[in-house]
């Protein structure tokens, strides 16, 4: 599956644990990234300073469902889960 443009979910509903340039300690889960633009891009996308972590993520229809606010829902589920 691609991404859906201007969903977002992966960049605000995790905890992201790897330095990202302007958040050197990460980011909390539920906050959004400060390298999300208001179009809901990533301003690093395939940049050398972008997160391994995020670029190493995968859309797929269990973490992403059918749409922007399923996406939501199961990332943030997920990171309960996980916590």
């Amino acid at each position: 599956m691609e991404c859906r443009l201007g969903c977002g979910a992966c960049c605000i509903a995790p905890s992201i644990s790897s330095p990202i340039p302007g958040m050197p300690q990460g980011k909390p889960a539920g906050v959004r990234c400060v390298q999300l633009s208001d179009d809901n891009l990533c301003l690093i996308f395939g940049q050398p300073e972008r997160p391994q972590v995020c670029s190493d993520f995968s859309a797929t229809v269990d973490v992403c469902g059918a749409s922007n606010e399923e996406a939501m829902w199961i990332i943030t589920s997920l990171e309960s889960a996980t916590n």
